[in-house]
């Protein structure tokens, strides 16, 4: 099982010093995957969360291959309907081939209504527009010449039955967010009994990771929060449910977590050296 990391490409301590020293951070400590999330409009319902300067993730990850050998690079997650699907083909396409074949690109609907109003589309119909614009943007891929690709890894999210069905018709992989291990394991059976006979995408889920000094317990306890034997626990148990990838996400809720990216490299070099010693 292959373990990725989440980047921050927002936040008052973001900047491009940061930002390449984060990739460097995660190739160093041997992981496979750096991946960075998408907004393009910051507007409030965004700022509340992800706030300003937020780099955008095709000119950064284009610039992060640039300065990093071995590491795959990847959306966590691109908005599909924010941009025209020829546009994201071609981007993700040349991005694949500047960096080397290195290149994962994990997309999804939104969830930003004032974002959506900013760039004219229309909220309601994301999920459509979603599934029409990965649709055109594998046809580019596979008959266009100018477009040829990969094979990019195309990751696919969302817990809805509809983003199930999505990943099972379009993805290469389904991956969820931020959930509990009963919620990983509840999904992968929802995801195995809509597909049918279809065959079932690859498991690669994003979990939070926050290392404590209590054991946290209870229902509500998400993957990989909890003291470092839990975090451990928890890839070892998505290992065992059938994970290929899991992609760490040390960015729990505070922006001024940003400012401090020593905390999380410190918490990632323990997972990496016990997921290392434990496996």
């Amino acid at each position: 099982m292959k373990i990725g990391v989440n980047v921050p490409n927002f936040g008052p301590g973001t900047d491009p010093g940061v930002l390449r020293a984060w990739a460097q951070t995660v190739e160093g400590l041997g992981f496979d995957l750096l991946m960075v999330s998408d907004h393009v409009a910051i507007t409030p319902d965004v700022a509340g969360q992800y706030p300003a300067p937020f780099y955008e993730p095709f000119t950064t990850l284009s610039w992060l291959a640039g300065v990093t050998q071995r590491v795959r690079l990847g959306t966590t997650v691109l908005v599909v309907p924010y941009r025209h699907p020829l546009l994201v083909a071609r981007m993700a396409a040349n991005l694949d081939a500047l960096s080397g074949g290195r290149f994962v690109l994990g997309a999804g609907i939104g969830w930003a209504k004032q974002e959506f109003d900013a760039l004219g589309v229309p909220f309601e119909r994301r999920g459509k527009l979603t599934t029409e614009h990965l649709r055109a943007i594998r046809a580019a891929w596979a008959d266009r010449d100018d477009y040829r690709a990969g094979p990019i890894p195309l990751w696919l999210g969302g817990h809805s039955d509809a983003g199930l069905r999505r990943a099972i018709e379009l993805g290469d992989a389904w991956h969820p967010l931020r959930l509990t291990p009963a919620g990983f394991r509840e999904g992968l059976a929802r995801l195995e009994k809509l597909a049918g006979d279809r065959p079932v995408p690859a498991f690669a889920p994003r979990i939070l990771l926050r290392v404590t000094g209590a054991p946290v317990t209870g229902p509500d306890r998400r993957a990989g929060e909890g003291t470092l034997d839990q975090v451990i626990d928890d890839l070892a148990q998505l290992r065992a449910l059938g994970a290929d990838t899991v992609v760490l996400d040390p960015f729990d809720s505070d922006p001024a977590e940003t400012l401090h990216p020593e905390v999380a490299w410190r918490d990632l070099a323990a997972v990496a050296a016990s997921w290392k010693e434990n496996r």
